[in-house]
Formats: C-alpha cells, sequence, structure tokens
C-alpha cells in the first residue's frame, strides 16, 4: 500500500530493493486517483505529492524497477480537472501495466450515500481514456525488452508442441521452445518478439534451478 512506503519508517524496506537480489524489480502500488481531492473523499491516507516521492525512492535504489497500480475512475465528485490529474499522473509515473475500473455504488458505503454520482456514459469514457494511456505503457514496456536476455522461471507447457511458458522478472508470460525437462528451473531466454499480452524468446543459456528449490533424483 502507498502508505507503507511513506516517511523515514519504510527506509529500510526501499532499500531493500536494491540490496536484495530475492526481490523482483516489480512493484504493485495501488494509487486509485491522481486528485488529492478524490484521495481525500476516498479516504486512502496518501497524497499525490506522496505517491510520486515513494515512485521516485524506489527508483532511486533500483533503476530497472517496474510498477503496476489501480485506478478507480468516477467516484463521486470526480470532475473532469480530476480525472485529468489523474491522466498526468499516469503520464509521470508510465506504469508497465495498471489495473483500470469504473466506479460502481455499493449499498450500505459512504460513497454510495453521496449526492454527485458521476453519469454512467461519463465514467465510460473517462475510462476508456485512461486505459489508452496505460495499454501505450504495457506495449512500449514490452517492446522495450526485444533484443535483450532475460531470466525467466519456467512454469508450464504451452499450447504448442515443444513449447514452454515461463514468467520473467516482471511477471511478463515468456513463450520458448524447449525441453520439458526445463520446467521448474531458471533459463536466460533472448526475447524476440511480443504477442498481445506475452514475449517470446530463445534459450540463450543452459538452465539452472531456483536458488529455493529442492532438486530431486
Amino acid at each position: 500500500h502507498p502508505r507503507d512506503m511513506l516517511g523515514s519508517m519504510c527506509d529500510d524496506l526501499i532499500a531493500a530493493h536494491g540490496d536484495l537480489p530475492a526481490l523482483m524489480p516489480y512493484v504493485h502500488l495501488p494509487v486509485q486517483s491522481g486528485s488529492d481531492r478524490i484521495l481525500a473523499a476516498m479516504n486512502r491516507r496518501h497524497t499525490r505529492k506522496e505517491y510520486l516521492e515513494a515512485i521516485a525512492r524506489l527508483r532511486a535504489a533500483r533503476g530497472d524497477i517496474a510498477f503496476t497500480s489501480d485506478f478507480i475512475v468516477g467516484f463521486p465528485g470526480e470532475t473532469e480537472a480530476d480525472f485529468r490529474d489523474t491522466l498526468a499522473l499516469a503520464e509521470e509515473v508510465n506504469f508497465a501495466t495498471a489495473y483500470t475500473f469504473m466506479y460502481s455504488s455499493r449499498p450500505g458505503t459512504p460513497a454510495a450515500a453521496l449526492d454527485d454520482q458521476v453519469p454512467e456514459a461519463e465514467k465510460a469514457e473517462r475510462l476508456q481514456r485512461l486505459q489508452a494511456v496505460i495499454t501505450r505503457q504495457w506495449q512500449a514496456f514490452n517492446r522495450s525488452f526485444i533484443g535483450q536476455t532475460m531470466d525467466i522461471l519456467v512454469e508450464k507447457p504451452g499450447k504448442l508442441p515443444g513449447q514452454l511458458v515461463g514468467r520473467s522478472p516482471y511477471l511478463q508470460s515468456v513463450h520458448v521452445m524447449a525441453q520439458p525437462s526445463l520446467i521448474g528451473t531458471i533459463v536466460k531466454v533472448a526475447v524476440t518478439d511480443i504477442g498481445t499480452n506475452t514475449l517470446f524468446g530463445t534459450l540463450a543459456e543452459t538452465a539452472r534451478a531456483p536458488a529455493h528449490a529442492t532438486v530431486g533424483a
């Protein structure tokens, strides 16, 4: 949660991302909105400035770190100016991806009783605009790995004969042609192409078992 990254109390946590190889360079830090006024209405315990400071501190600790987030658009009282603050924050951070949602009223919650509900059509239009920004960002993020070699944890067989599927340090799905005996190991994969939500590559090095794994006979 963003509040866990605020102030001097989180110094050790942030430093750990630069010091501990076991931590992947990937952090999900849900912001919800880029507007301080809406964050206060949501009863979130962070401000826009504090969120951006946390991002900056984590990037200073580890230069290759990537971020994902959650956003809610159309919270009661959200104006076009508030929404533009959200768009601006997304552009500033440049997320690897994010989960975007329209606010929906839930009976019994304080927000459901507010008078200034945002019309459904307006919420949908804002969601489309925000999602367009996020889609552009995660496509660019995935493209940036073409030509690079990554450690991939091989998880399972793929849909094609001889294909295996693994995960990158950024939780991307990676497809590679390889022997089933590599499942459960870490391999170096040279990324050659991307799909809609997938990276494709070729083996670049002999596999090794994860550090925490117990290898049987």
